[in-house]
């Protein structure tokens, strides 16, 4: 049987690197080789599993491992992708919130190595975008499509990264691009709905894990796609099961669709 495949987790002591490290558990082909947290951060030093020691050297922990797993903010993302890259040390990455010149950093280190990158991680949720792209495919343009996401006040990004895809799906199943369409703002004196709109409204209150509504509204009926999320563990779940699909590949590009088996 093959030696585990080691794994470094960013962020580790946050909420999602320690639903990370517990899902690294359950994952025989894995195991936890390496942990990162910011400078300063009041457990440096722990142990957190055998032989694994919390550190703040990024070029020191990405030594000696085969995977990253990644959900901190956008600024510590790009470092550590641009690290990765040179280490040679394939990378998952769940921050949200990247710009357009973020993302195409991700394209550039896939040249060099394995890299998946996904605003969520969870199978059900990735189901939901394969919904909503056949609903808004079926239904076609007599269906105004909005989707309300709600997350915890503590967010940094809104509209999040999956509601930002569920509307990509839209116009996916449409068959046109997003850019044009999306309605991210309403006040005042708006006007009548423009055709083809996909609106997206975010609210921000509590401690939600996350959780996103689709609705698709006709004459006479409406149609309501809807995920709950009540915890973090299924995100994680998802991120190793990516991290375990994509250790060994070539370089490239990865979508999460072919890291969790959801391809049609």
């Amino acid at each position: 049987m093959a030696a585990p495949r080691r794994v470094l987790v960013i962020g580790a002591c946050g909420r999602m690197g320690e639903r990370v490290r517990a899902a690294l558990a359950g994952e025989p082909s894995l195991r936890l080789a390496a942990a990162l947290e910011a400078p300063g951060h009041p457990q440096l030093g722990v142990e957190l599993a055998p032989g694994v020691h919390l550190r703040d050297d990024l070029k020191a922990a990405l030594a000696g491992c085969d995977v990253a797993i990644d959900f901190s903010q956008a600024a510590v993302s790009l470092r550590v992708l641009r690290a990765a890259a040179e280490a040679g040390v394939a990378i998952v990455m769940g921050t949200t919130g990247l710009s357009g010149d973020e993302r195409a950093e991700l394209t550039l280190a896939a040249r060099r190595i394995p890299v998946l990158y996904a605003p969520n991680f969870s199978v059900s949720v990735n189901v939901l975008a394969w919904l909503v792209r056949e609903a808004a495919r079926r239904l076609g343009p007599g269906y105004d499509a909005e989707i309300v996401e709600l997350h915890h006040a503590q967010k940094r990004d809104a509209p999040s990264g999956t509601a930002l895809r569920l509307a990509e799906a839209i116009a996916e199943g449409r068959g046109h691009a997003l850019a044009g369409h999306l309605v991210l703002e309403r006040a005042g004196e708006t006007g009548a709905r423009p055709a083809g709109a996909i609106g997206i409204q975010a609210l921000r209150a509590g401690d939600s894990t996350g959780e996103h509504s689709v609705f698709f509204a006709g004459e006479g009926e409406r149609l309501e796609l809807v995920h709950r999320s009540q915890t973090r563990d299924h995100f994680a779940r998802g991120a190793v099961r990516a991290a375990a699909r994509l250790t060994g590949r070539a370089a490239g590009l990865y979508r999460i669709e072919q890291a969790l088996g959801l391809e049609s």
